[in-house]
């Protein structure tokens, strides 16, 4: 059997993405690795209610943000308070895009990464 451990993201500045996860969807380091020379810290960030976590990368030498290309990737979250997540992440200016057609909306990360906004099927 095989079952999704983690997800990455590599991010320049680890208190901001740390800071904006917490804030727009409240997720929390759940473990954490750091190398004995202080070259990298790796902080996986759990939801408390699965097991899925996003493992954020930092690299002490890195000073550029990272080039994501056409970042033709993103992760989904799916909430049963759509319409209030909605307006928070307005007010936190990080919606990107919005498919009013399909009902889902987009976030983007202090580093570019865009994150899905589901609303729960009922």
């Amino acid at each position: 059997m095989v079952k999704f451990n983690h997800f990455n993201f590599n991010v320049l500045d680890l208190e901001k993405s740390l800071k904006f996860y917490k804030d727009a969807l409240g997720l929390e380091p759940v473990r954490e690795k750091e190398a004995s020379d202080g070259s990298f810290k790796l902080v996986y960030l759990g939801d408390h209610v699965t097991d899925f976590t996003l493992e954020l990368t930092w690299l002490k030498d890195r000073t550029e943000p990272y080039n994501l290309g056409e970042c033709e990737f993103h992760l989904a979250f799916h909430t049963d308070c759509y319409d209030e997540m909605f307006k928070k992440h307005e007010e936190m200016g990080c919606v990107c895009f919005v498919n009013e057609k399909m009902g889902i909306y987009f976030i983007s990360d202090p580093d570019g990464y865009w994150i899905e906004i589901v609303p729960e099927k009922k």
